[in-house]
């Protein structure tokens, strides 16, 4: 007996129809940790944890400007740890989750 998807699953997998045709960006698979990964070039740029969390990686600041809003808290991989550069989107918040996954790509890809 399947289960229906979340919300949370539902609108992860709208932003992952979107960048099907993307050449750079690969589809999400399982993961052993149970969160479903995006990638570009091979780097991850946002995924939904194994708590149903809508992550993306973004500039420092831009996670520091979220969290204030309150968009968001900075991700913890379950280490008790908050990541500099990781947001877990509140559920609850306004924000694009497109327009965010969108911006996470344009950041992980860019040169470093």
């Amino acid at each position: 007996m399947s289960q229906s998807p979340t919300s949370q699953e539902a609108r992860f997998a709208d932003v992952v129809a979107a960048f099907r045709a993307h050449p750079n960006v690969t589809e999400p698979a399982v993961t052993t940790f149970g969160s479903s990964e995006m990638k570009v070039n091979d780097k991850i740029f946002a995924m939904l944890s194994a708590r149903g969390e809508f992550v993306v990686k973004l500039p420092r600041q831009r996670v520091d400007a979220l969290v204030a809003a309150g968009d968001g808290e900075r991700f913890e991989s379950g280490h008790g740890r908050a990541m500099r550069e990781w947001v877990a989107i509140n559920p609850a918040a306004e924000a694009d989750w497109l327009a965010l996954a969108r911006e996470a790509m344009e950041f992980v890809a860019a040169p470093r």
